[in-house]
């Protein structure tokens, strides 16, 4: 079989694969999309029972629809199939991660960490650019076809009354027909330069409610309006019905995917391609890299770890009138949601009660009120009894109007027509696991870590019942303690190095180069608000990183000669920090009384093992984090440099230099250096020298200056303070299990390595 070639291959079109798609395809990029799903135009989204029941996401039963339902023990999901992934039954909300949580080594229940390697300030252009083309504008409240609207009065009067901030989020709306333009009810809609893929004709929205159920007007701004149909102005190939199966390393560098279709095509195909993106939403991503792991060797141990489901909850408030009980709340009535409510986090002010939260109104289409108005049994029970006996007794009296009784069948409808739905978000704990069970994904996971958060949600979802005069429900009674999520998270999740995360800050599956996840799985924790904006900026980031380097050449077999070997391993040391010394061999540096504890954890990266040996400086990336009281914690490495036995300040001396670049708690670039003295003397020493290092904080972020630890220009002022590292036992005998080789000649690097390393030691301490 000869298989197809292009230069990307995305897997998926939702939120992190149509940015991807569009950027690289812009870029002059052969870019294929394969979409498991159909195309959804406006006009063609389920309405009818009928067509509901064909609406469904199952290709062993022939069912190749839009909703996606998964079951686990203790949790359900619903995600999206279709060109424009889950975009196409989302609710329109575009909100930025918050700054202060993209957490930085926040404790988790199971022994580890939440930890995001990325900040909002590196974010924040690449939020700009994805709301630019999603169109973001928050609901225009203040217009007189809107400022009307029950739900989003309602919200505001409860969070004035109760201290709340309250908040229109921007949303994928178009409810005027071009930027700039006044809002208006159902108008065309003026298309972009680049055209729309589906070329039928889209409204401004009309209040309708069914952005949930797909937008029949195309009011939304969906990614097949949007981000897809800009791709395939710029030559991108949309395959849809076409689903990746497998993938695997292919030999000489770049990916292999096998794929089915479902448009009668009987057997599976298979597509070449250099750089692959894999955003098939958290399960498909996830259990297309659990099933493939055999293809793609060397993945993290992390694979797996970190789910969430960014919190989420769903409650209803049945019968709420607004908060002067005179005025019903037809949830119906507007976009599915256009307010939110804000929660504070710990991490905004250590006064706040928990983790933060998002909790914003709900709405469903009109039509639904006949379902919500079957919800409460008690009436639907007495109801058609009372019928029935009506019924009976005017076949009795003679009496052929039943107009009256009729009417009393449907009841006071009170809970369809004032029942608001709340949707909560946020930061709970990311402690569940996916993994693959007889052969199907599967996600172990307890609500038991994020009780509080859970907790918080709904008291705060009281109160607004409270004052709505409603009453507060959960999911109906038949679906026990469940949790629902339409927002799974994690699986793969980002890190600093493969013993944290999956992939790296951009994206980048470590040890596997041109392989990158871009959608939910890659979120090292919740997002706390809707994740969509910034899964779309992460694969924004993505897309310009991987536009700046070219697909690297490698693969386990069959490599082209002169392709590099590279090694890594780790390396964790701990001892004292005492401000104020600038000499880590003074006297007063040996007492702990006035010392801060310091220790960092790093993984050694040498990235062609032949160059380091043979270059003098033996230079090595190191990445980690450093730990010092007087810096605020636990702080990431934001660049690092390690060299491997250059030459010391004395005849026959060696020295391994460290130098290290993070940010303390302050804000303040910091740079930690050291050195271990590796010099003539008996070989008893060797233990001592190889085991202690001499470091000096300094102030600032300063580069490698020749041979010196401290560079002239940062003189005594410079110092923080100084002090001494010791790595025991127990941890040389992790460092020497985590060596890890890749690439063509691993156990050959390995050996040269030790060879090299012994004989250096040799040369200090040996005989001579």
């Amino acid at each position: 079989m000869v298989n197809e070639h292009a230069d990307a291959v995305v897997v998926g079109s939702g939120f992190g694969g149509s940015v991807a798609a569009y950027r690289l395809a812009a870029a002059g990029l052969s870019v294929v999309v394969l979409e498991r799903g159909r195309p959804y135009p406006p006009g063609s989204f389920p309405r009818t029972p009928a067509q509901m029941g064909t609406a469904f996401w199952d290709p062993k039963d022939h069912l190749y629809g839009m909703y996606d339902v998964w079951s686990f023990s203790g949790c359900d999901s619903v995600v999206a199939s279709g060109l424009g992934g889950g975009s196409l039954i989302y609710a329109n909300v575009l909100l930025r991660k918050d700054e202060r949580w993209f957490v930085h080594e926040e404790p988790l229940g199971d022994g580890g960490y939440e930890s995001w390697p990325v900040t909002r300030a590196e974010l924040d252009p690449h939020y700009d650019t994805v709301e630019r083309m999603l169109g973001a504008t928050p609901y225009p409240f203040d217009h007189p076809a809107y400022a009307h609207t029950p739900k989003t009065i309602a919200m505001r009067d409860a969070a004035m009354e109760l201290g709340l901030d309250w908040r229109l989020p921007p949303l994928a709306i178009s409810f005027a027909p071009e930027p700039g333009a006044e809002p208006g009810l159902g108008i065309p809609i003026v298309e972009p330069e680049y055209g729309n893929l589906h070329g039928v004709p889209r409204r401004t929205c009309r209040l309708c409610g069914e952005c949930d159920m797909g937008c029949n007007d195309g009011a939304k701004n969906t990614l097949d309006h949007t981000y897809l149909s800009a791709a395939r102005h710029h030559g991108a190939d949309l395959r849809t019905l076409h689903e990746a199966r497998a993938v695997r390393q292919r030999a000489g560098g770049g990916y292999e995917v096998t794929y089915a279709r479902h448009d009668g095509t009987p057997g599976v195909a298979m597509i070449d391609c250099d750089r692959l993106i894999l955003a098939a939403g958290t399960f498909g991503t996830m259990y297309l890299l659990l099933r493939s792991r055999s293809g793609l060797p060397g993945l993290s141990g992390a694979l797996g770890r970190r789910f969430s489901g960014n919190g989420d909850v769903l409650t209803f408030l049945l019968r709420a009138k607004d908060r002067s009980r005179t005025r019903e709340i037809d949830a119906s009535q507007g976009p599915v949601i256009t307010s939110a409510i804000r929660l504070g986090d710990r991490a905004d002010d250590p006064s706040e009660i928990g983790r933060g939260a998002y909790i914003q109104d709900g709405g469903q289409p009109g039509f639904i009120d006949w379902v919500a108005n079957g919800i409460d049994p008690r009436p639907n029970l007495l109801r058609p009894a009372r019928f029935f006996v009506d019924l009976i007794w005017a076949l009795i009296t003679r009496d052929n109007n039943m107009s009256a009784e009729l009417s009393r069948l449907f009841g006071d409808t009170e809970l369809s027509s004032n029942s608001l739905p709340l949707l909560g978000m946020g930061r709970d704990v990311p402690d569940g696991r996916l993994r693959l069970r007889g052969g199907k994904l599967d996600v172990a996971w307890s609500a038991k870590a994020s009780a509080e958060h859970f907790d918080r949600m709904r008291a705060t979802m009281q109160r607004i019942a409270d004052v709505l005069g409603a009453e507060h429900a959960g999911l109906p009674a038949w679906l026990g303690k469940r949790f629902i999520t339409v927002h799974p998270l994690g699986g793969a999740p980002m890190g600093r190095h493969p013993g944290e995360g999956v992939c790296d800050a951009y994206g980048e599956v470590f040890d596997q180069p041109g392989l990158f996840i871009a959608d939910g799985a890659a979120m090292p924790g919740p997002v706390g608000p809707n994740p969509s904006l910034t899964i779309a900026a992460l694969a924004d980031r993505m897309a310009t990183r991987l536009l700046e380097t070219k697909p690297a050449r490698r693969g386990p077999v069959e490599r082209s000669t002169g392709t590099p070997t590279s090694l890594s391993f780790e390396e964790e040391m701990a001892g004292f920090l005492f401000l104020g010394a600038t000499d880590p061999r003074s006297t007063p540096v040996k007492g702990r009384s006035r010392a801060d504890r310091l220790s960092f954890q790093l993984t050694i990266h040498i990235d062609d093992v032949d160059t380091f040996l043979a270059r003098p400086e033996h230079l090595a990336r190191a990445e980690g984090w450093v730990q010092a009281d007087s810096c605020g914690g636990r702080n990431r490495v934001e660049r690092g440099w390690f060299n491997l036995f250059v030459p010391g300040g004395g005849p026959g001396s060696r020295e391994m230099r460290y130098r290290l670049w993070f940010t303390d708690g302050a804000g303040q670039p910091r740079t930690l250096v050291g050195w271990k003295d590796v010099h003539d003397g008996p070989a008893t020493r060797m233990w001592h020298d190889t085991s202690t290092l001499y470091t000096r904080l300094l102030r600032g972020h300063l580069p490698p200056q020749g041979d010196d630890d401290l560079p002239a220009d940062a003189g005594v002022a410079g110092v923080i303070g100084a002090g001494t590292l010791r790595i025991q036992p127990m941890d040389l005998a992790v460092t020497l299990k985590s060596f890890r080789a890749q690439g063509p000649n691993g156990i050959t690097a390995l050996a040269q390595f030790g060879r090299f390393f012994v004989g250096q030691l040799w040369d200090v301490y040996g005989p001579g």
